[in-house]
């Protein structure tokens, strides 16, 4: 089974990166489960979200303590929150940042890729530009260093799941696939 943890704040979009990246799993024919995790209910508060893929069905039903991969959508969550808590050896830590990758004080235990999912919401109009909604663009990211999932299943799965700018999602899928840095 392969576990995935997403951090990120209220309104960023990390519920709906879970609920995409499951559908497209899923698309491909494997089993899922997605779910969320809140604190307070607020926008820029911090959100888990969580995503198990596997052959089989899934019937572990806890949070995931020990995952195999992170999504982190804000980085200055990685100041606040021990993030990479129970984070397997080898596992992608994939980052929302214009920063490279080496700029990240992390364990050598981990690969580390950024992408600037920030700045590629903003030139597709996702979410205000002081609060852009980076789900999609990070997915495309987190698709590209794992290859856990392909890029046409998230298409599909963002046409399936997002509800508004469709298209402009899967663009700003596409874009941070190409300019994912590790």
């Amino acid at each position: 089974m392969i576990e995935i943890r997403i951090h990120g704040r209220g309104g960023q979009g990390a519920v709906i990166a879970s609920k995409v990246l499951a559908t497209a799993v899923f698309l491909e024919g494997r089993y899922v489960q997605s779910f969320p995790s809140f604190g307070v209910e607020r926008r820029g508060a911090p959100v888990t979200a969580y995503t198990r893929i596997d052959d089989r069905p899934i019937r572990l039903r806890c949070q995931i303590y020990e995952p195999d991969h992170l999504i982190i959508l804000d980085p200055t969550l990685i100041q606040a929150v021990d993030v990479t808590v129970g984070l397997k050896p080898g596992g992608w830590i994939v980052i929302n940042s214009s920063r490279p990758a080496q700029a990240f004080a992390l364990s050598e235990l981990f690969r580390v890729a950024t992408v600037d999912a920030s700045a590629i919401a903003v030139r597709h109009r996702l979410g205000p530009v002081t609060a852009p909604i980076v789900n999609t663009a990070i997915l495309g990211a987190f698709a590209r260093v794992t290859g856990l999932v392909g890029i046409e299943a998230l298409r599909e799965a963002v046409r399936d799941v997002v509800p508004v700018k469709k298209e402009a999602n899967v663009a700003a899928l596409e874009e941070a696939y190409n300019e994912v840095r590790s």
